[in-house]
């Protein structure tokens, strides 16, 4: 038996170390090639470092957390075959995840291409039993959508890398009628006294230092403005009805990223960057709009780049390409950094008014609330309309209030009266 060593390896741009985010095995597993062993952060991204051979894992060169050297000891495998200790770096990833999203920030993050292998010690079915205080390996959005779902995780098997449950899971287990919600109802307000304490790592961190570094050095300020959708919305289902099914569906994303294009030609001191440590300003032609996506890991901004010279259809398509790429964890870092204004939603959640931090160096980040039907006073008669708010916050250093508010109203008079969306 021979000893294999992996090294951490150099994932380019002049990084010099790491932080150690999560392990995918420990000390006694079986690994294949290709496996994901562990997650490190850099500065811009969450890498996956894969297996470049088959053998038992003997040791763990760090722990979660831990920054690391680039060209430091990172696992020890056992391999068949006799001969000298090896010594490698890691395969480099081939895919970027999530991330940067910065969000408003951001935050980047990377996933390979290839998933890894199931470890064929983790048995079928959906059920396991665990220790009360077994922690099972989950994402931040499982373990959410299991608590809305009543479900405990130590009894749900995992179907992911190293025994990690994933979404499918939850459903197999419900499929098999063994949701908590079937328990008494007494349960259910049963005292509990368990604690769980999560540490703050990879993403997570790289995440809550952005927003902390953004809300320190940037003088925010927001403005809220009502806007009248109704035109716009009526204007959508149409498209989408003559065009759908040949063009794709249109949400209101690609309609707000135009209205940024078109208002952005008065106010260019928006789509801008501020080297606060240079004292420059950088004012961009292009317009590179940093769509913030949720996905399992974080908060992530994945970019539209010259979003100028796209079609509302364009537009569509690549928000769409763009956010799932960020799910999946399969965004680039090109497709995760480099924006020059943000456009923030929460969709249906979207709430009557929020505050959005900005997404450092940028100067400007526009909110999108929910769109809900009110009565409203029109030529005066009582009418339903579809109102929507835009929250909106930006650099005071940069930008002047006047010039915020003049920006949103712009973008207001766009979207109210969408022909002038497209009138050269």
């Amino acid at each position: 038996m021979g000893t294999h060593v992996i090294k951490m390896p150099d994932i380019g741009e002049g990084i010099a170390e790491v932080e150690l985010s999560q392990w995918h095995v420990k000390v006694g597993d079986l690994v294949v090639e290709d496996q994901v062993l562990a997650d490190v952060m850099t500065d811009k991204a969450m890498v996956d470092i894969p297996s470049p051979v088959h053998g038992k894992v003997i040791a763990l060169g760090g722990q979660p957390g831990e920054v690391m050297a680039v060209g430091s000891v990172l696992i020890s495998i056992e391999v068949e075959g006799a001969g000298n200790l090896k010594e490698s770096a890691a395969p480099t990833p081939v895919a970027v995840k999530e991330p940067a999203a910065p969000k408003a920030e951001a935050v980047v993050e990377t996933k390979p291409a290839a998933a890894a292998p199931r470890s064929a010690a983790v048995c079928q079915g959906p059920m396991v039993a665990r220790e009360a205080n077994e922690r099972p390996l989950a994402s931040p959005a499982v373990r959410k959508h299991a608590l809305e779902l009543g479900i405990q995780l130590r009894l749900v098997r995992g179907s992911g890398p190293a025994g990690r449950v994933l979404h499918e899971d939850l459903d197999a287990y419900l499929a098999q009628g063994q949701s908590n919600a079937q328990a008494p109802v007494a349960a259910a307000y049963a005292q509990r006294n368990d604690e769980e304490q999560i540490q703050v790592i990879g993403m997570r961190r790289k995440i809550a230092q952005r927003m902390q570094d953004a809300t320190q050095r940037a003088a925010h300020f927001s403005y809220v403005e009502e806007i009248d959708v109704t035109a716009i919305e009526e204007l959508r289902a149409h498209l989408n009805e003559k065009h759908g099914a040949s063009r794709g569906k249109l949400t209101l994303l690609p309609f707000l990223v135009r209205a940024l294009v078109v208002a952005l030609r008065d106010f260019p001191q928006m789509n801008a960057r501020y080297d606060d440590e240079a004292q420059v300003i950088t004012r961009l032609g292009a317009v590179h709009v940093g769509v913030a996506t949720q996905s399992d890991v974080g908060l992530m901004v994945p970019v539209v780049r010259h979003a100028e010279a796209r079609s509302l259809w364009d537009s569509a398509a690549e928000i769409s390409r763009l956010a799932n790429a960020a799910r999946n964890g399969k965004a680039s870092r090109d497709e995760l950094s480099g924006s020059s204004i943000t456009l923030t939603s929460l969709g249906a959640l979207g709430g009557i008014v929020s505050t959005p931090v900005l997404n450092l160096p940028e100067v400007a980040i526009v909110g999108v609330n929910k769109i809900v039907e009110r009565p409203m006073v029109v030529k005066g008669q009582v009418v339903i309309r579809k109102m929507m708010n835009l929250s909106s916050s930006f650099d005071h250093r940069v930008v002047d209030g006047m010039d915020a508010a003049l920006f949103i109203q712009a973008i207001r008079g766009l979207l109210e009266q969408p022909a002038t969306l497209f009138v050269e």
